[in-house]
């Protein structure tokens, strides 16, 4: 009888940083602008991460939105829930450690995501 180990899944064994890195990458890839992230470990519960980042158009959000969660769902097995995408305005894509928004630029400008997460001291980290 062979020694039965139990197999681990690659989203029980990825860490906040590495799914991290790979959102950044696809969004890069995507064309994403003004992409920020920022460190949301000390602060609360509902993730590691939050990465904010803005499309030109409703189709765009749409696009980087929709590859982003197929990303992560081929490469960590898991696939994040993700609302919004049919209005293309604003998208949240929750990967569990890191929580993604994609904007159209207005409307990332009238909600300002980035000034209610961050200290005052401590400044985003812009990929761009």
């Amino acid at each position: 009888m062979k020694n039965a180990t139990p197999q681990v899944a690659a989203s029980d064994t990825a860490t906040s940083e590495e799914l991290l890195a790979s959102i950044l990458k696809s969004l890069t890839d995507d064309k994403a602008e003004d992409i920020v992230q920022i460190d949301l470990r000390g602060k609360t519960e509902i993730g590691d991460f939050m990465v904010i980042c803005s499309g030109r158009s409703t189709r765009q959000v749409a696009s980087i939105s929709e590859k982003l969660a197929q990303n992560i769902k081929d490469e960590f097995g898991r696939p994040p829930r993700v609302e919004g995408k049919d209005i293309g305005d604003w998208v949240l894509i929750d990967t569990g450690d890191v929580i993604v928004h994609v904007f159209r630029p207005e409307v990332r400008e009238f909600y300002q995501l980035e000034k209610m997460w961050m200290d005052a001291a401590e400044p985003a980290v812009s990929t761009n």
